[in-house]
């Protein structure tokens, strides 16, 4: 599965198109989950999105947010 087809399957199945890759990421994490993607599938869709700059939520990024807001 490409990531265009992955935005297809999100877009028929949601109603609206993503905002960003981040919301692909989770999308594609959600097929994994539920069985409906392969793991090989799914860690190379991950790998094209992150090139994208999509980064899970525990992501270093995060916590470096995190961090320098308190």
């Amino acid at each position: 599965m490409t990531i265009i087809e992955l935005k297809n399957k999100f877009i028929a199945m949601k109603q609206y198109e993503p905002i960003d890759a981040n919301e692909l990421l989770d999308f594609a994490r959600q097929l994994y989950l539920r069985n409906e993607l392969p793991l090989g599938v799914y860690r190379h869709l991950v790998r094209d999105l992150e090139a994208l700059g999509a980064y899970k939520p525990d992501d270093e990024r995060i916590k470096q947010y995190s961090g320098s807001a308190e």
